[in-house]
């Protein structure tokens, strides 16, 4: 605060070059630096971006929650070239993955930790015959690559509370399932929406406790006490500022002591200061954070309530290009992962992908995409399925042979 400043200066002592050889912090220089002209970002490592942009920042965990509940909820079809599955073992299993997590949960976990950290991690627990009958979504923070000699991962170890556990993919199927987002400089790991959010997560945060420390001074800018002594003195002894310094933390800071008056002994004088220009940005700036949060997600900053959005006509059609965009793009890559890797247990050639034609948000676009592929009366029967996405009809006769 400016007021402890000024109070500061009264006491300031000289440093002797000796006290200042017994100093050994190797954090000091930093602090100074600190303070002068760097900016301090936080650390970018899983643990702290998750902390930070996840845990402690409202945008950053509505970004994250809203993409993963929307992308577990979408309906997935299993479908070959030749016909689409209502009962499959690959459908069965991910409709209860496991015993302690149904379809949504896993898919919800999976999503998240895609979007926190850039990878997500599928395990396989095999039966008897070999086939999957469990799937289990791993943390990405506790998983490692085990790169070989050519650079090719030969093992993923999974590290927790000190005991570590390798899974072999250099042979066989892997019972590993890896999913990472485009890294253009890794070549094991993703790169995460939230280490591109970083930064304006960590412009929000600050201006979160900016705007918090403020109203605990009463919601009122800080001022200075100047000290006007006997002859021109200008400087309080030990005693009085340390007594001043108390007084004043214990009777006028903090919510419970605001407007509470301060009863000032001769000489000291009280000097109000106003909010400065830049401190009337902070509102515009913690907005200007949130909206850069949203972009990096993919998510309309309209559907999340930031003020001064304007760029879809209503909400609507935000949530449309939200599902459009962000969603659908997401769910089809995670899909088109977990269908390859399944379907090598089996051998088999199977696709599993997001149903369209069940998305709320898209039905005007799926109902004028039906409305012209059905007015289309130069192409055939199975052209049309194929422009839906639909599989061929059996030949006839097929059934009988």
């Amino acid at each position: 605060m400016i007021m402890d400043f000024f109070l500061r200066q009264g006491r300031a002592q000289p440093v002797t070059p000796d006290a200042r050889e017994v100093k050994a912090s190797a954090a000091g220089r930093v602090m100074a630096w600190h303070g002068s002209n760097r900016v301090a970002w936080s650390a970018r490592d899983t643990g702290t971006l998750t902390r930070q942009g996840f845990a402690a920042n409202p945008v950053g965990f509505r970004c994250v929650k809203m993409i993963a509940e929307a992308a577990a909820s979408l309906p997935l079809v299993l479908q070959d070239t030749e016909q689409r599955y209502s009962e499959h073992p690959m459908l069965t299993l991910m409709r209860r993955p496991n015993p302690a997590q149904g379809r949504a949960e896993l898919l919800e976990a999976l999503y998240g930790q895609l979007l926190l950290t850039g990878d997500a991690y599928v395990e396989a627990v095999g039966g008897v015959d070999g086939a999957p009958v469990e799937l289990h979504v791993l943390r990405s923070d506790r998983m490692s690559v085990v790169p070989g000699n050519d650079g090719w991962p030969v093992a993923y170890e999974y590290a927790v509370a000190g005991r570590r556990h390798q899974f072999d993919v250099s042979q066989g199927h892997p019972a590993i399932c890896h999913i990472r987002s485009f890294h253009p400089q890794d070549d094991h790991y993703g790169l995460s929406p939230m280490q591109a959010a970083a930064q304006a997560v960590d412009v929000h945060n600050s201006a979160s406790r900016w705007s918090r420390a403020l109203l605990d001074n009463a919601a009122r800018p800080s001022g200075a006490i100047v000290y006007k002594g006997a002859e021109g003195q200008g400087s309080l002894s030990t005693d009085q500022y340390q007594r001043l310094v108390d007084e004043m933390e214990s009777h006028h800071q903090g919510a419970r002591n605001a407007g509470r008056p301060m009863l000032l002994e001769g000489g000291l004088d009280w000097k109000p200061m106003g909010f400065s220009p830049s401190d009337m940005e902070f509102q515009k700036t913690k907005e200007s954070a949130a909206r850069e949060i949203a972009l990096a997600f993919g998510v309309p900053p309209m559907l999340l309530g930031v003020a001064g959005d304007a760029t879809y006509a209503n909400y609507q059609e935000a949530n449309r290009a939200f599902f459009r965009l962000t969603v659908l793009p997401l769910v089809s890559r995670v899909a088109a992962n977990l269908s390859d890797w399944l379907s090598g247990f089996e051998g088999s050639c199977l696709e599993l992908k997001p149903d369209l034609d069940q998305v709320p948000a898209l039905a005007a676009e799926r109902d004028a995409q039906w409305a012209r592929v059905a007015g289309a009366d130069f192409l055939t029967e199975g052209e049309k399925r194929a422009l839906l996405g639909l599989p061929a009809l059996p030949e006839p006769g097929c059934a009988d042979g």
